[in-house]
């Protein structure tokens, strides 16, 4: 069979940089299939000679460009012949990888993540929730969606990833796939373990990503506020679901339970403290922290409630939860119809525990231990939302408070 070949120089000007420069690739097309890679080396559009694959000019800086591009052109024929005389089967992609020096047992990107992911899939309640291991799966998705968008590739060799990837990668999350920018940084950072192991398994020498630096975007947690309780739970709702799902979000308000958490809620979680009263004792499915939350009057009422339900007996759970997608969709009904404002959410009623209990003075420590946060850091993001609300009650004070011309005179 005879082989069909050809070489291209081009630039890909849908990837222009801020300085105006696009990146120059090499096609290799053998049988009419493709590999490409960069030359690592950039130009001015304007400067580029699309026919002859060459930039354009007689300056020195063009004739140095122009000499490398001739030097990959040159080792590419090299390699060509070097397979043709071992007799190897040459494709476009064995030719890419022997240019680039890539043998098959050097590890690729994806290869590190799927391997790494079918691990932690194994350790599914013994140190990962299905919420994490679920995240580190998407994370893969978007990962092997973008390579095969910017690399027309279907994975990387460890040693083709350089630093201008993960920026690559960062504006892709953010911009094509519309990503905020604190989900994003989970993404990039479930990327920059997969570098670490790289790193410790000696698979790449150094790291490509060690100068990249991420930043969350603060975000306010939504909560309800003292009056706002009050309205939910003395709200009186003629349709059943509706009820139920405003009491077991109220027993969530109680607790700081998550929704995860008080799904998987059974008899058998609930125990006789310290202070001879009734507690939750159980270990958080996301961290696998333990947490043991005082019941209160209102919180054993609600069980006492629903302990005789079809969906608890049948479930042996402690309330009747319905599905997150379900219990978030009701709540929408119910902040209607209680005139509350804010997105109201499962999470919600976390968040609005912590911040009544901070309210209320109870130690940030205690709190954290109530949530199950392994740091209280988790937990001091709540003191800010406090910090916030004092200082916007206080503005009612400041208008109406004395101007201090008196006491000057």
């Amino acid at each position: 069979m005879t082989n069909t070949f050809s070489l291209l120089f081009y630039i890909r000007t849908t990837k222009t940089k801020s300085n105006g420069t696009a990146p120059i690739y090499v096609r290799i097309t053998i049988n009419g299939k493709r590999a490409e890679f960069s030359a690592k080396r950039t130009i001015e559009p304007t400067k580029w000679n699309n026919a002859k694959g060459r930039a354009k000019g007689s300056n020195e800086q063009i004739k140095s460009l122009n000499k490398y591009l001739d030097t990959i052109q040159a080792k590419v024929y090299d390699k060509q012949q070097e397979l043709m005389q071992m007799n190897k089967s040459i494709t476009a992609g064995t030719l890419k990888n022997a240019v680039l020096d890539i043998t098959p047992d050097k590890k690729t990107l994806l290869g590190v993540f799927d391997t790494h992911n079918q691990k932690i899939n194994q350790l599914i309640g013994n140190g990962y929730a299905i919420a994490t291991v679920g995240k580190y799966e998407l994370s893969y998705k978007h990962l092997k969606e973008f390579i095969k968008l910017n690399y027309k590739a279907d994975d990387l060799h460890l040693n083709e990833v350089l630093f201008g990837f993960i920026t690559d990668f960062e504006h892709y999350l953010l911009s094509v796939k519309n990503i905020s920018r604190n989900t994003a940084n989970k993404y990039l950072s479930h990327l920059i373990k997969m570098i670490n192991i790289a790193l410790d398994n000696e698979w790449i020498d150094k790291n490509p990503f060690r100068k990249f630096k991420m930043k969350n975007k603060e975000v306010v947690k939504g909560f309800l506020t003292e009056n706002e309780i009050e309205i939910l739970l003395n709200k009186d709702f003629t349709i059943k679901r509706l009820e139920q799902v405003r009491d077991i979000f109220a027993f969530c308000c109680l607790t700081g339970l998550a929704f995860v958490d008080v799904e998987k809620l059974t008899p058998d979680d609930i125990h006789i403290g310290i202070d001879g009263n009734l507690w939750i004792h159980i270990r958080r499915q996301k961290t696998n922290t333990a947490s043991h939350i005082p019941l209160m009057a209102h919180a054993l009422v609600l069980i006492d409630k629903y302990k005789d339900h079809p969906l608890v007996v049948t479930k042996n759970s402690v309330l009747p939860v319905l599905s997150n997608q379900k219990m978030n969709a009701y709540l929408k009904e119910i902040a209607d119809l209680c005139g509350i404002t804010i997105n109201l959410t499962m999470h919600t009623a976390r968040h609005t525990f912590a911040t009544y209990a901070l309210t209320k003075g109870v130690p940030i420590e205690t709190v954290g231990k109530v949530l199950g946060h392994k740091d209280l850091k988790t937990t001091q993001v709540y003191a800010k939302v406090i910090d916030s609300k004092v200082a916007d009650d206080m503005k009612i004070l400041m208008d109406i408070a004395p101007i201090g011309t008196q006491i000057a005179s």
